[in-house]
């Protein structure tokens, strides 16, 4: 499985739109085959920050780069950023979340 967690840092004016501006390149990508998913959160410590964190199927990744709404996105989301988002994408082993060992919710 491909593993990617990419750090968006949104100007100011745009932070609060932000979910609204990549709607559409969030549904594109969870439609594609091979995307396990594709999960925005908003950080705790900078409101204009967002995660993005996202699998895929050893051999869909590629697909996904090539795809017409990633080129798109590619152009789109510049003019919105702070600076070019960060990146963390690894192949690892598994097909999915586990459950965390440490905390168990009995129920």
């Amino acid at each position: 499985m491909i593993f990617i967690v990419v750090k968006f840092e949104v100007k100011d004016e745009y932070a609060e739109r932000w979910p609204e501006i990549v709607a559409d390149f969030t549904a594109a990508t969870r439609q594609e085959p091979g995307n396990k998913w594709f999960d925005w959160s908003r950080s705790l410590d900078n409101p204009n920050e967002y995660v993005l964190v996202e699998a895929f199927e050893d051999d869909a990744a590629e697909a996904h780069v090539k795809s017409e709404h990633f080129t798109a996105m590619t152009e789109k989301f510049p003019p919105y950023l702070v600076r070019t988002p960060r990146i963390i994408s690894r192949q690892i082993d598994g097909d999915g979340w586990d459950e965390m060992g440490e905390v168990t919710v009995e129920g």
